[in-house]
Parts: C-alpha cells; structure tokens; sequence
C-alpha cells in the first residue's frame, strides 16, 4: 500500500484524459493527493476522477481544456483559484509528437505541436512555479523524451521540442531548488501509450522490443520528483543511449536514428 505523504497537497496533471496522465493520477491519489484532471477530452477524465475518489478517498477537479492555445496557462490558473485550488504538484505532461519527413505534414499540425509542448508548457511552468516560490515550496514535474537527447529524422520537430523541454528543465532545477522548489525532467523512450497512434507511426522492430508499460515509467518519475533529481531517464537501455549520445559523432547519431525510426 502506497505510503498517504501527499494528503491535503493539490496536484495538477495535463494531458490527463489518457496514458500518462492516469497513471500520473493514479499514482500521486495513491499517496493522498488531491487531483485536478486537465484535456480536452471531458469523458474520460470524469471516469478517471470517479475512480480516483472512489479508490482513494481524495477530491478531484476536472477541466476540460484546450492546452494548444496561446493563454492558457491565466485561463487554467483564474479557474482553479476560483474552486480555491492552490497547486502544489504540477505535471506537464501534454505533449504528442508528428512521425514523419517534416516537409510531408501541414505546417499547422507541427506549429499546433510546438505551441503544446513547448510554449504552452512554459507557460504553465511560469504561472504555477511563481505561486510556488513564494511559498517556499512545490514540485514540477515535466515530460520530455529520450528523443530530446538526440536530432531524430523522421520526428524532426518533435525531438526538438524535447530538447527544448530537457534544457529548460534541469535549468529551472538549478534556479528554483534554493526557494525549496524542485523541477525534474523525465525522459521517456518508447512507452505503451498512444503515443505511437496519434504521431501516425507502426511501431518499428525496435520499438516493440524496447517498449517499457507507461506506469512503471510514472512511478520513476515521480520517484525522481521527490528524490530532488534534476532528470530521469527510465529503462538501462535508454539510459544507456542518452549517455552514449553525449559521447557519440552527432552525424552517426543521426543516422543511426534515421535507421530505427523507419518503418
């Protein structure tokens, strides 16, 4: 049984309606935290929220929104403060990638990409980790990807965004751990998740082989959030790839990539 550390703490949790984000919510009620459920999918989260407070015994929140809008992080923040919701635990955890040549997908689908997980998580990190230094304490949790560590053909965009999400990120560590703030990356590889479905990928003979199950992932990094770690990457494996990137030539990075990531 999950040691009750959290109770009375408010978590919120993006990208809630489904993969990480359940297990994310999951795991934290489980040690007695309160929830807000954050997507735009409305369905789903209420079910989740049921079974949260029915599991668990903690209160639950659920907004429906849309993450990939400029602004969101003032609209998200002036509705929990009217239900009196002050944040403790924030997980930024919406994000979907684009599979594929760059050039092959309408410049609208990658720039609504970069919008969610990079200007929108920024955003949120902003706006709640204020809040939090000023009262001396609070966690953050963001979700990147082992393809952050890396330039990936064929998810050109997207792993820039998690470069992006992995700098920023062990950055902030460094800023905010002395006002008792800690943010930490985790950087997933291949998960069973929809991830693969919605970037429009099959998954390659690699990926199966590799694929980790998304709740071990979580409790890692949320093992890592409360450890003070400033990053996380979950499986030896990938582990091992993302040191080996810091070693590596990045042109047989590259390529090397290139010949995994193709169908």
């Amino acid at each position: 049984m999950a040691k009750r550390d959290l109770e009375g703490q408010w978590a919120l949790i993006t990208g809630a309606s489904s993969g990480f984000g359940v297990d994310f919510a999951h795991l934290l009620a489980a040690r007695g935290a309160h929830v807000v459920l954050a997507a735009r999918s409305l369905e789903p989260m209420h079910a989740l929220a049921a079974e949260l407070e029915r599991a668990h015994g903690v209160r639950t929140q659920v907004v429906g929104i849309d993450l990939a809008r400029p602004g969101v992080g003032a609209e998200l923040k002036a509705r929990l403060d009217a239900a009196g919701i002050a944040v403790d635990i924030l997980v930024n955890n919406a994000g979907y990638g684009v599979y594929g040549d760059f050039l092959d997908h309408p410049l609208a689908r990658t720039l609504d990409m970069i919008q969610l997980n990079v200007a929108t998580l920024t955003e949120l990190t902003h706006t709640f980790a204020a809040p939090m230094r000023e009262r001396g304490r609070g966690k953050i949790l963001l979700v990147a990807s082992i393809g952050g560590y890396q330039a990936t053909p064929t998810y050109a965009a997207y792993s820039a965004t998690k470069a992006y999400v992995l700098l920023f990120g062990e950055a902030l560590h460094e800023e905010l751990k002395r006002h008792g703030v800690t943010v930490t990356v985790l950087s997933p590889g291949i998960t069973a998740t929809r991830f693969l479905q919605v970037s429009g990928q099959q998954a390659t003979l690699y990926q199966r082989l590799v694929m980790m199950q998304s709740r071990p992932v979580a409790r890692i990094g949320l093992d890592a959030l409360y450890s003070g770690r400033a990053s996380i990457v979950p499986g030896w494996l990938n582990a091992l790839t993302a040191w080996s990137n810091r070693l590596m030539p990045r042109a047989i990075q590259r390529k090397m990539a290139y010949l995994l990531m193709k169908n």
